[in-house]
C-alpha cells in the first residue's frame, strides 16, 4: 500500500520504515532485516565461551574464504575480531578531513600492527555521500542511515583488494548489553519515546503521521514500557538493517559473528548501570589485548556535523519551512537531506 506520508513520517522518526505494507511507491517494497532466531543462536556465559564459539566461526569461515577483511574502528567490538583474521587481511577504517575520526584511526592501527593487517582509511566526504547515497536507496526503496553509504564505499574497495568476506562487529551492543544510555534508566513509557524518537516528524513535516502506535505495542502498564523488549526488536532491525543494504547494494557478503551468540546468563544491570557495560567483550578485548586500556564504546563514526554543518534545509513541499535548523545535530540534518533526496527520485 502506498502511503508516502506515514514511511516518510516513520523514516523521520526511526530512521526506516517499521510497518510492513506500506511504502512509497506502487511496486517497490522496502526490505527490512530479519534477526536471526533466539533458538538458533550460540549461548555464552563468560568472554572464553564467546572467545571460543568466535573462533569455531572463524575456522569455518576460513574453509570456505581465503580473503576475508574487517570493518575496523578503535573500539572493543571489531578490535576483538580483528585478532582472529589471519596476517595479510585487510582492515577498513573510516576517517575524514574534518579530524574527528583520529582517535579511531590511532587505535585502529595499533590493532593493525599488532596482528599484521593491512589498514586501509576510508575518507568520507559529502562528495561521497552525493555519489553512493543514490544507489543504496535504489536498494532500499527508502531513505538510509547515514552509515550506509560510507559501508558501501568500504565494500566497494574491499572488492578491489579482492576480499571475498567482510567481518562486522555490530551486533554486540544489542547482544551483551552495549546500549547503556538506553538500557540502565528506568524508563517511563512517555520518557522513553521521547528519547527513542531520532527526529520528531512534527517537527520538520508538513503532513506529519503520528508514529506512537510502534511504541503502544511495547506498552506494559499506563506508564511503563518493555523497552528491552523494545530494543531487541525494533533496534536490531533498524541497525543491522543498514548493514544488510549496504552490502547488499555492492554485492558483498558479510558477517558478524556476535549475531550468532546470545547470553545464557540474564544481563547483570549492577554492572551494566556502575560503568561496565558489554562486561563479556570487555572481558575478551583484555585477553586479546593485555596491554592495552579497554576503551569506552566508540560508534562508528560518520562526519555529518561537520559535512551538514552549514546545510540551509530541504525546499519540497512535504517538509516544514519553519525547521529549525539551528538547533538540529548532524544526523538530524542527514535524515531530512537524504529524505529529501529520495524524494526527488520518486515519479
Amino acid at each position: 500500500m502506498v502511503d508516502k506520508d506515514f514511511c516518510l513520517s516513520s523514516y523521520i522518526a526511526f530512521r526506516y520504515i517499521w510497518k510492513d505494507g506500506k511504502d512509497f511507491v506502487e511496486g517497490f517494497q522496502h526490505k527490512n532485516f530479519v534477526p536471526l532466531a533466539v533458538k538458533d543462536r550460540l549461548p555464552v556465559r563468560t568472554s572464553e565461551d564467546i572467545d571460543k564459539e568466535i573462533q569455531k566461526q572463524f575456522d569455518e569461515l576460513y574453509a570456505k574464504f581465503d580473503n576475508i577483511g574487517i570493518l575496523l574502528s578503535g573500539g572493543m567490538d571489531s578490535a576483538n575480531l580483528a585478532a582472529y583474521l589471519k596476517p595479510g587481511s585487510h582492515a577498513y577504517t573510516f576517517t575524514s578531513t574534518s579530524g574527528v575520526f583520529e582517535l579511531d584511526v590511532e587505535r585502529a592501527k595499533s590493532y593493525c600492527k599488532k596482528f599484521n593487517l593491512i589498514h586501509h582509511l576510508i575518507d568520507i566526504t559529502m562528495e561521497d555521500y552525493e555519489k553512493y547515497t543514490p544507489i543504496v536507496m535504489q536498494h532500499k526503496f527508502a531513505p538510509v542511515h547515514s552509515i550506509e553509504p560510507q559501508i558501501f564505499k568500504a565494500a566497494i574497495q574491499g572488492k578491489a583488494d579482492g576480499v571475498q568476506l567482510m567481518i562486522v562487529g555490530e551486533s554486540a551492543d544489542l547482544i551483551f548489553g552495549g546500549m547503556d544510555k538506553l538500557i540502565t534508566p528506568e524508563w517511563t513509557f512517555d520518557a522513553f519515546a521521547k528519547r527513542y524518537t531520532f527526529l520528531e516528524p512534527s517537527l520538520v513535516l508538513a503532513n506529519p503521521v503520528d508514529q506512537s502506535e510502534l511504541f503502544e505495542r511495547y506498552r506494559t502498564g499506563e506508564t511503563t514500557i518493555d523497552y528491552m523488549r523494545f530494543m531487541d526488536e525494533v533496534f536490531s532491525i533498524e541497525s543491522s538493517g543498514s548493514y544488510l543494504n549496504a552490502f547488499g547494494a555492492a554485492w558483498m557478503p558479510y558477517y558478524d559473528p556476535y549475531a550468532k551468540l546470545i547470553m545464557a546468563d540474564p544481563l547483570d544491570m549492577n554492572r551494566v548501570r556502575n560503568g561496565e557495560p558489554k562486561y563479556l567483550v570487555r572481558g575478551l578485548y583484555a585477553l586479546k589485548y593485555p596491554e592495552l586500556e579497554i576503551p569506552f564504546k566508540i560508534p562508528m563514526p560518520r562526519p555529518v556535523d561537520s559535512v551538514f554543518k552549514n546545510w540551509e534545509g530541504p525546499r519540497r513541499s512535504e517538509f516544514r519551512k519553519d525547521i529549525p535548523m539551528s538547533s538540529l545535530t548532524g544526523n538530524q540534518k542527514w535524515q531530512l537531506w537524504c529524505a529529501e533526496q529520495f524524494l526527488n527520485t520518486l515519479p
